[in-house]
């Protein structure tokens, strides 16, 4: 028996690679399946069962195309309904793969349908759960995703979450290893350990979720400080719950490459946004302008969810050459497919074709300091959690997740500084703001790392992270 964790950090997902003799199982599969395929063919394996521990929401999953190109079948737990041909198992179902057994243990709470995977090896013996958004390692999936206008609230499902952990998850032997579909910088909880396998004896003793004396203190404490989920995440359940475009066609779609009139004339006749995934340290000093700067070298699916938000919106690429590939791929994980093309020659092109160019004016922290006076204005676009840790005194908190909600409070004729904790965010920030027209502002290169590392600056006073959440 071999079972693989196949981690993708930039989302904070785990799938996972299963083979017993000739056979083989997938669980939470990514949107490009090629890699699976190459396992399998490697390892001279027949692909059996595609397990989805639920309608994903931060990720679109790869279940159907690996499905179309293996034959294999998908399947979900109980009261799942997909619009395509699936196996709908039933609570306690067994489905062997080789010698080994995968139990579905029905659980509740992050969605109705969410499902756990209990692992039988070949004596017998319970040795892990693929735990999928139920169970994560110091935490457990956020109970509000699937809520239901006068059926089912928030509360509701927490308390499904409760039930299912004490009755299936708790049970189990402390021995068993906890496989979660999401580690720390998902969105799908909000105190997950850097860790991405644990015992669920050591899960028992440090998971604060699990050690909750009652059912109602459970509920508080898993509800509080949760924020709101991204709004691309009901788009992303719909493309996993209703089907979606295949990967192949995404790809070959958007590996288009535009020479610098035909990517002028698409941006003017589409309305397509240009999305820059350069490094800020780069984009910075020379740009198209009104494109949109997410860097590729970050946790960049993420914050295109977050930030661009319809996945049908038509998008220009201007990225390194060499990477646009992977900038499709990494798009098309969280379900944005409809990529137009890319920049021939990425911005050099344009610049050497003498268009109009646009720039952002950064300063180091060094700089900061000497232009910093008392009457000026900071804004931290950090999660609240960072600003609460530490902070200037007298910055504003602005979480770039929010951007949309205050960048109308903004007054252009008041100068403005603007930083995250490294840079990255901060551009993210300052591209948007320019697009919408505000330009008097200055972006902090390094941002709060290197803000305090200067030591001259008036900072409140620090609190531990993990207990402000």
């Amino acid at each position: 028996m071999k079972v693989e964790q196949i981690y993708t950090g930039c989302l904070a997902q785990g799938a996972y690679y299963i083979v017993s003799e000739n056979e083989a199982a997938i669980i939470d599969p990514l949107r490009e399946v090629k890699p699976y395929l190459e396992r399998l063919e490697k390892d001279k394996v027949k692909l059996k069962y595609i397990f989805e521990t639920h309608f994903h929401a931060d990720f679109v999953s790869g279940h159907l195309d690996l499905s179309k190109k293996t034959n294999a079948p998908i399947v979900f737990g109980p009261t799942a309904k997909p619009d395509f041909e699936a196996i709908i198992a039933e609570d306690d179902q067994i489905f062997e793969i080789g010698k080994i057994k995968i139990k579905v243990l029905h659980t509740p709470g992050h969605t109705l349908e969410s499902s756990t995977f209990l692992l039988i090896d070949e004596d017998g013996k319970e040795t892990a759960i693929f735990s999928g958004d139920t169970l994560f390692l110091g935490d457990v999936g956020r109970p509000d995703l699937a809520q239901k206008a006068g059926e089912i609230d928030e509360k509701d499902l927490a308390g499904m979450l409760y039930d299912s952990l004490q009755s299936k998850i708790l049970p189990l032997d402390d021995s068993i290893t906890v496989y979660p579909a999401h580690g720390a910088g998902s969105a799908c909880g909000k105190n997950m350990q850097k860790e991405t396998v644990d015992t669920l004896g050591n899960q028992k003793k440090k998971n604060y979720a699990l050690n909750q004396p009652d059912k109602e203190s459970f509920i508080n404490e898993v509800l509080d400080g949760l924020t709101a989920p991204p709004k691309y995440f009901g788009m992303n359940v719909a493309m996993n719950k209703g089907g979606y475009e295949s990967f192949d066609q995404v790809l070959k779609k958007g590996n288009n490459p535009l020479s610098v009139e035909e990517f002028e004339t698409a941006a003017e006749e589409t309305g397509a946004l240009i999305l820059d995934t350069r490094s800020a340290a780069v984009f910075h000093k020379g740009f198209v302008p009104n494109s949109i700067n997410i860097g590729i070298r970050g946790d960049f699916a993420p914050w295109v969810g977050a930030m661009i938000v319809d996945v049908q919106q038509p998008i220009l690429l201007v990225s390194d050459e060499g990477t646009e590939e992977e900038v499709i791929t990494r798009l098309s994980r969280v379900g944005f497919d409809n990529v137009l093309g890319y920049l021939d020659g990425s911005f050099e092109a344009w610049k050497n074709s003498g268009k109009e160019t646009d720039e952002i004016r950064r300063i180091s922290a060094e700089e900061f300091t000497d232009e910093f006076s008392e009457n000026m204005k900071v804004i931290d676009v950090r999660k609240e959690t960072e600003y609460e840790a530490e902070h200037i005194n007298e910055a504003y908190s602005k979480p770039l997740a929010y951007i949309n909600d205050w960048v109308n409070s903004l007054d252009n004729s008041e100068h403005f500084y603007i930083h995250c904790a490294g840079g990255y965010r901060s551009m993210i920030a300052a591209s948007i703001l320019q697009s919408r027209g505000y330009r008097n502002f200055t972006e902090i290169d390094g941002g709060f790392n290197a803000i305090k590392k200067t030591e001259k600056f008036p900072l409140s006073n620090f609190v531990c992270q993990s207990k402000t959440l």
